[in-house]
């Protein structure tokens, strides 16, 4: 608990970073935020797609509609959190020499989109209108 608040503090301050360990080589901190920009990425795709569910499907019953959309947006908030964290905590692994860390949150968020994908395929097969 304490290395999470510790790697919450780094989020609003992250020149502190530079106060652990030494400088690891450049090209690796800019692969770091090379990732954590992708991680953006996909957050902003599926809020985007959450927010598409909601309005470019009318005619799907609200809860059914609801339920997507909010799946789609909570992973979008959930991974563009999981993304600074991420960061702070391989740029502190770097700085220290230590193994990267590892994360299920990748899996979890397959696991999630997938659920959304397989809801989706059902609703266009079916067809089921409010």
């Amino acid at each position: 608990m304490i290395d999470f608040a510790r790697n919450v503090r780094l989020w609003f301050a992250p020149e502190r970073v530079r106060d652990e360990g030494s400088t690891p080589d450049y090209r690796f901190s800019l692969a770091n935020e090379r990732t954590f920009l992708a991680w953006l990425r996909t957050a902003l795709a599926l809020i985007g797609g959450g927010f598409a569910v909601d309005q470019f499907l009318p005619h799907l019953r609200w809860a059914w509609r609801a339920g997507l959309a909010l799946a789609l947006l909570a992973a979008g908030v959930l991974c563009a959190l999981r993304a600074v964290n991420h960061w702070v905590r391989c740029e502190r692994a770097m700085r220290l020499g230590e193994d990267l860390p590892v994360s299920r949150f990748p899996v979890v968020l397959s696991l999630v989109v997938a659920v959304v994908a397989v809801a989706m395929v059902v609703v266009v097969l079916v067809g089921w209108a409010g």
